[in-house]
Parts: C-alpha cells; structure tokens; sequence
C-alpha cells in the first residue's frame, strides 16, 4: 500500500496517497496501463475509507463494507516509469448509505487523471446495504463538509 502521510488540514483535500509508479502497472507503451489508473485511485481512496473507520477491520468487526458501484476516470497526461503518485481526494456528496469520492492524481506534481467513485455500504450478512453506524456517519459527515468548498 502506499506509505502514508498525514492527512490534509480541515478544509484541504485528503492527500495520504503517495506512491512510485510499479514496473507492473506499465503497458507495452511504456507508461501507465489506463486499468492502472484505476487501481491507483483505488488504493487512494483506501486511505481515506481508512481514515473514516471503514477499511479491512472495519468489514470484520462490523460485518458491513463500503462496496465500489460506479466508478469514472479521465486521462490528462501520461505517467511514466519512476515517477510519483499522488492523490488529492475529497467527499463530494454522502448519506447515511452513499459515499462519492473524487480524486486528482498528480505524477510528479503534474495532473495526470481525475476519478471519482460511488461507494455504497453494504451489510456484508444481509447482502444489501445498510445505513452507516452513527459513529461513521459522523466521521463521513464531518469530512464532507470540510470539504465542502474545494473545487470538485
């Protein structure tokens, strides 16, 4: 997973992602396979679930998820071997059963994609979603609403 670093001030997007460019996520091109993007913004969203209480440990303690149901992404610039990975993500809209993530990914400081992902808890026993616990909920709560005035 990508080495963490402490997460943006109140206001400021999330930005805990940092990773180099992996040798496997390059095409025959040379540069970053367009299904890499995905799994880049992936592992940046990680760390904000994470933050918010609801990763791995969460779905074992809980027996809930937050489960990926829509996914867009948009190529800006190409990303090259060697290069670093940043990610600048916010929570642009949330309820007690939704959660939307949007991402800048930079490469070497530069705008290399955008993403934005539709996450939907899901009781994991139940096999349909379910509303947050209270005590996430107002984690997402305060969030989405530091965020609410960044550019999306």
């Amino acid at each position: 997973m990508a080495m963490p670093e402490p997460a943006a001030p109140e206001g400021a997007p999330f930005t805990a992602y940092r990773e180099e460019v992996r040798q496997e996520w390059l095409d025959y091109n040379g540069h970053l396979n367009d299904a890499s993007y995905a799994i880049v913004l992936t592992r940046a969203h990680e760390l904000l679930l994470e933050h918010l209480g609801l990763s791995a440990a969460y779905r074992e303690s809980h027996h809930a998820s937050m489960f990926t149901v829509e996914m867009h992404l948009t190529y800006v610039a190409e990303v090259n071997p060697g290069q670093v990975l940043t990610a600048a993500t916010r929570v642009v809209e949330a309820d007690h059963k939704r959660l939307r993530l949007r991402s800048e990914l930079y490469a070497d400081r530069v705008l290399a994609a955008t993403g934005e992902c539709l996450y939907l808890h899901v009781d994991t026993l139940a096999g349909r979603t379910a509303p947050l616990p209270a005590d996430r909920q107002s984690a997402v709560d305060a969030l989405l609403t530091a965020h609410a005035g960044l550019r999306t």
